[in-house]
């Protein structure tokens, strides 16, 4: 075996070729780059240096990309109003133990489609549907939410309903949202989540949302609040599905 020992490998032009034709290369170690391409020339995918991978070639199927990370600490909401673009068809929103300041609350959500003013009233028609189960195992159900839904209405929207306030109470869940730039079609989104809910005792809900944004405008930023008093605590991940 053949070892060579280098500080700097230069390439005489602007392509270093390594190996022929046919040859497989091996690393012991490691390789570091930014952007990986086969060898035509077509690029599997590009890190940004700190392991954020974008551009990833189709042939890999769906990813999830983390774009952003906002915890709330006794907040009055929290709006994400960047990031919102054609870059991705697919937005996803996972809610991790989200607590609220005040009992018995909602925690809705609503979409803005103006560039800078992010005005958070776009129509929206939703159904909404729940099951749930009472600590004491006092009774649960499945139902159809029809107080949880809008019918072309500009009020945000229901995620997760009565959220108990107790130091361990929480909501955890995930929302999607699809091609939010689209300038053609209305804006689908569904979530799902589960969570301690307070009315006459604690129980234990599994509420499931879905609908559209009624509009042909791009979403350009969702915002998130409880209907009363703020949000204690909870962290909210924005990612784009590739």
């Amino acid at each position: 075996m053949t070892t060579i020992n280098v500080n700097t490998v230069a390439p005489a032009g602007s392509v270093l070729t390594v190996g022929d034709s046919g040859d497989t290369i091996v690393a012991v170690d490691e390789i570091k780059v930014n952007t990986v391409k086969d060898a035509g020339g077509n690029t599997l995918w590009v890190s940004n240096g700190s392991g954020t991978l974008s551009s990833v070639s189709s042939g890999f199927g769906g990813a999830l990309n983390l774009l952003s990370t906002q915890t709330a600490s006794n907040s009055a909401n929290v709006a994400f109003t960047s990031g919102i673009d054609s870059t991705y068809k697919e937005y996803v929103f996972e809610f991790i133990n989200i607590n609220p300041a005040t009992d018995a609350v909602t925690f809705h959500f609503n979409g803005s489609d103006d560039a800078s003013s992010w005005s958070y009233d776009v129509v929206k028609t939703t159904t909404v549907f729940d099951a749930y189960h009472y600590e004491n195992d006092g009774g649960g159900t499945l139902e159809y939410a029809s107080a949880q839904d809008l019918a072309q209405s500009t009020a945000y929207q229901t995620l997760v309903s009565t959220l108990g306030n107790d130091a361990d109470q929480c909501a955890s869940g995930k929302l999607h949202l699809f091609n939010p730039s689209s300038t053609t079609y209305v804006k689908n989104f569904y979530g799902t989540f589960s969570y301690v809910a307070e009315s006459s005792g604690s129980y234990e809900q599994n509420n499931y949302v879905a609908g559209y944004f009624n509009t042909t405008s791009a979403i350009t930023a969702i915002d998130f609040k409880m209907s009363s008093g703020n949000i204690n605590a909870g962290t909210i991940k924005m990612y784009g599905v590739s």
